[in-house]
């Protein structure tokens, strides 16, 4: 597990589909990626969790029960909000109230990836120390970040996905979920910033909903678009690949950036068409599922991208060029 070869593979499932001995090689990756998440992401509860499907709706409960308890004792949870003006999301659950759940959540996963990460870190240089795939003694902070610069290319385009051929289909899928994310990261950010931000204007804070023809209200829409066709391609392709298996840690992920992308998109649609019981009752289901994905990332297959990165950064700083 402390090995950094298994993360630069690519995953794609060529390997699987044309085994004559119908191996499975890339299952047996997979599953050694998950047992990798597991050891490294603390604590150990948790990650175990995350891998039985039974305790989801505990792991569910978790976020459902903090958004009312604390709604409620704030009073940043109007269950009767003013909607002379129309419908708006901030009026039912404060912003204040979103961002006093999700931050905590964010920096708990934040404080969890750097202790694993160092940990995993360490083992992958001890490990490539050992098999003598690299020179360097030590890592250089500023030459692994140089490194990570110039693996950033590969990442975006999935340049290593797109030599599959047995499964070049899934490439689409990845690129749309990957995108889709990047693009709804940005926009949070620059609403996050907005909003706050404009509590120094004479005229007061800057609230939702923003406008349809605003750019980042395109840039969101594109990117929740791109987040529902990936991951609803995601799920055809696994549905349909008899000759690769499909784990609860995987249709995990895949469901839950489904569900975000549709609650998202559906606490939109129904907000447009002057829905408001259903807006925020769908809209509530969407904060809840963001807040499972921040609070819970560490632990799921999306760990992947932050294990797969360092990997790959690790391999490019190492200078073993595959």
């Amino acid at each position: 597990m402390g090995n950094a070869d298994i993360w630069l593979c690519h995953n794609c499932g060529d390997c699987s589909t044309r085994c004559p001995r119908e191996a499975k090689p890339a299952d047996v990756i997979a599953a050694v990626r998950s047992y990798t998440i597991e050891e490294y992401a603390q604590p150990k509860v948790l990650a175990r969790a995350m891998k039985d499907p039974k305790k989801l709706p505990i792991l569910l409960a978790v976020p459902a029960v903090l958004f009312l308890v604390v709604g409620l004792i704030t009073g940043l949870l109007d269950f009767t909000p003013d909607m002379s003006e129309g419908i708006k999301h901030w009026k039912f659950f404060s912003t204040w109230l979103v961002d006093m759940c999700m931050l905590p959540a964010a920096i708990f996963a934040a404080a969890v990836f750097a202790l694993s990460l160092k940990r995993f870190l360490a083992d992958i240089h001890q490990n490539a120390l050992a098999e003598g795939k690299t020179t360097k003694d030590t890592i250089e902070p500023v030459g692994f970040v140089m490194a990570f610069i110039r693996i950033i290319p590969t990442i975006l385009l999935h340049r290593k996905f797109s030599e599959c051929t047995e499964n070049k289909d899934r490439e689409t899928a990845h690129l749309l979920t990957l995108y889709g994310f990047i693009g709804l990261f940005i926009v949070t950010t620059i609403f996050f910033f907005v909003m706050y931000g404009s509590y120094l204007l004479p005229s007061g804070p800057l609230h939702g909903p923003w406008s349809q023809l605003n750019p980042v209200k395109w840039l969101a829409n594109i990117s929740g678009v791109a987040l529902i066709v990936g991951t609803a391609l995601m799920i055809k392709n696994r549905s349909s690949k008899k000759d690769q298996k499909s784990t609860y840690f995987d249709w995990y992920l895949i469901y839950m950036a489904f569900g975000i992308g549709v609650t998202g998109m559906g606490a939109q649609l129904t907000r447009l068409v002057g829905l408001a019981g259903v807006s925020f009752a769908v809209y509530y289901i969407h904060l809840v599922l963001v807040w499972a994905l921040f609070a819970y990332l560490p632990f799921s297959k999306l760990a992947h991208l932050v294990y797969r990165t360092v990997a790959m950064t690790y391999n490019e700083y190492a200078g073993r060029n595959f």
